[in-house]
Order: C-alpha cells, then structure tokens, then sequence
C-alpha cells in the first residue's frame, strides 16, 4: 500500500488548523459534520470552541456529538444539550446531538468482533465530516484518536455499550466495565470502517496533540496533561494519522513520555491501530510533511 500524506505543523493556532485542512485538498462537500469531544463536565483538557471556531466555520460545519453510555452530564439528550451551552459550543455554532431522535444501523460484514455499529439517525443528514480529534491516553482505550472518535465517538448510546461489549445489545455499565480489553479495541476498528465506508473519500482527519493527559475528556476527573504540547496532524487516512501521532509520542523525550507510553501499552492500545489496518482501513506506513 501506497504511504499515506500525514500534514504537521508545531503551530498550534486556530489559523494552523485551517492551513492543515488546506494542505490536506479536500474540499468537504454539502452539508459538513464536525465531530468533536464536547467534554465532560469538570474536565479541564478537552479542546476549547474558540481554538476550533475558525476552522468550523471555514468548512461552514454543524457540530455533532453523541449521548454516552454511562452516567454523567452526557448520557441524555437534555443534559447534553445544556452542557454544549455550558461549554460554549452552542454559543458559536450550530449543534446537533446524532441519537437525539433514535439510532440507524451500519453494517460491516467483514467485521472481526461485530458486524453492525448503531449510529445517531441524524447522520445521515450529513454529507461529509470533519474528524477533528483531541489525541491524548484513556482510560479504556489506552489513547484516544480519530479511530476512537470515528467509533465510540460516532456510536449512538446503545452503540456505545455495544461496541465496548463486542456485540452485547443493551449492555448495563457493569457490562462495559467487565468486558474483555481486546475485543472491545477490535470491535472499535470495526465500528469505525462503517463510518468510512458510510462517508468513503468524504472525510478529512485532524488530531490536535494538546494538552496531552493520559485521561479522556470523557474524564470528569482527569490528570492534567503529563507532555508538553507537540503540534497538529491532518491527514485523509485515519490510520496512517493515528500511527503517526503514536510514533511522536514514543521518539518524545518530553519526562511524561513514559507516563502516557505506559497507559498505552497497559491497556494495547496499539491493537485498535492493528486491527483498523487489518480492516483496510488504511496504511500504518506514512509521510510526515512539516508545513512550518
């Protein structure tokens, strides 16, 4: 397989990320989905409406998010609703939670753990998507990038717990917590081809490696970030850009490399990798092209 373009600037500007979509060459057509972490209330790491308000705004976007599968102030439609206010999302863009009005069905029949993703009904409304993720560690997940948010991040509720239980329809939390690590990560890989089989040649990735903290910003209480900030990557494969910001993060001589390489490895973060790129989803070999 052909290296996948990986786009990186250590610039980390609104205007920087406009500039790596640009470099990136695909115009998002129609109507644009911006799928973003909301963050969880109290979490202080998650990207912040106005360091992403001018790219949306460049592809003229609708941000979109999920409800969660746990309790929290993100699990209902109205709770959700009034965090996006809360945290000023609402306030610069247009918002729209996916599984507000129930869920659709994706198929993936290669899928190595399960063969269908539940998704918001509203996504269908869109034509094209902007993945811009927050790359930093999970608690879960081991790291969490635009693999992760194509999959768990684009999952109903129900889809949420399905994916993390490998195939268990309305699974209560103590399933998601007790289910096996590894079938959980694959079955992230094969939630998200559904998505980029669902979009094929319409998606641009961003993932922005900021305020690194081994913890999510699904985190209510998360550590604060252990690495110093390294930049931003955009790319068309969301493998080969996944892979690229794994491989910064090990070559780091940042002192909390370590911290973060160990909630990775701890957790085999690096089988979603795997396992997407056993799916064709794209290519773990890239060119990393410095715009600085």
């Amino acid at each position: 397989m052909e290296k996948a373009k990986v786009y990186f600037t250590k610039e980390i500007t609104p205007s920087a990320l406009v500039k790596l979509y640009e470099k990136v060459g695909l115009p998002l057509p129609g109507r644009v989905a911006v799928k973003l972490h909301s963050g969880e209330e109290g979490n202080q790491n998650y990207l912040r409406p106005e360091f992403v308000s001018e790219i949306i705004k460049h592809v003229n976007g609708t941000v979109v998010e999920c409800n969660t599968a746990y309790e929290g102030a993100r699990n209902t439609t109205e709770k959700h609703k009034a965090l996006m206010e809360k945290h000023g999302w609402s306030k610069y863009f247009d918002v729209d939670i996916l599984d507000s009005e129930g869920e659709d069905i994706l198929e993936n029949p290669t899928g190595s753990v399960i063969k269908k993703n539940f998704v918001g009904s509203h996504m269908k409304n869109y034509d094209s998507m902007l993945m811009l993720s927050h790359f930093k560690g999970h608690p879960m997940g081991g790291f969490g990038g635009s693999i992760k948010n194509l999959s768990i991040g684009l999952a109903s509720s129900r889809g949420k717990g399905y994916i993390h239980t490998g195939g268990k329809e309305n699974a209560s939390f103590d399933d998601l917590m007790n289910a096996d690590q590894n079938t959980f990560l694959k079955a992230m890989a094969d939630a998200a081809k559904t998505i980029t089989d669902f979009y094929r040649d319409k998606i641009v990735y961003i993932n922005a490696m900021v305020n690194i903290s081994v913890d999510c910003d699904c985190c209510y209480i998360a550590e604060d970030p252990c690495m110093k900030d390294i930049g931003i990557l955009a790319s068309l494969d969301p493998v080969a850009l996944d892979q690229a910001c794994i491989d910064l993060v090990y070559n780091s001589t940042d002192p909390g490399r370590d911290h973060l390489v160990e909630r990775i490895e701890s957790r085999n973060g690096l089988l979603t990798i795997e396992s997407a790129y056993e799916q064709n989803m794209g290519s773990r070999e890239y060119e990393l092209i410095s715009i600085d």
